[in-house]
């Protein structure tokens, strides 16, 4: 999960680059006024954001991957301690029972 957030950033970041210096260059528009670095921060997002969907696809599942495998484990983690807490309950009613 984290190298496909580090992979995802250093997509972002060479995005920035890229869109920094075509603002600087003057090939691209740089904004309203004084919201040059907030517009190349959102272009740039805009650009990265379907590069990542492409490129990071087989790192994408590998990491859903490991997502579902940390949520079964831990299903079947509550489970087990509900049913131990189940266990435990019906013998202090059984021992309950018997002293009665």
């Amino acid at each position: 999960m984290l190298r496909y957030t580090l992979m995802r950033l250093g997509i972002f970041v060479g995005c920035l680059v890229v869109v920094w210096g075509l603002v600087y260059s003057g090939l691209a528009p740089s904004g309203l006024g004084d919201s040059n670095g907030l517009w190349v921060v959102l272009l740039a997002l805009v650009l990265s954001a379907p590069i990542s969907f492409v490129v990071l696809r087989k790192e994408r599942d590998r990491a859903s991957v490991q997502i579902v495998r940390r949520v079964d484990r831990m299903k079947a983690n509550l489970e087990a301690n509900r049913s131990q807490e189940d266990a435990e309950d019906v013998a202090d009613d059984t021992s309950r029972a018997q002293t009665s």
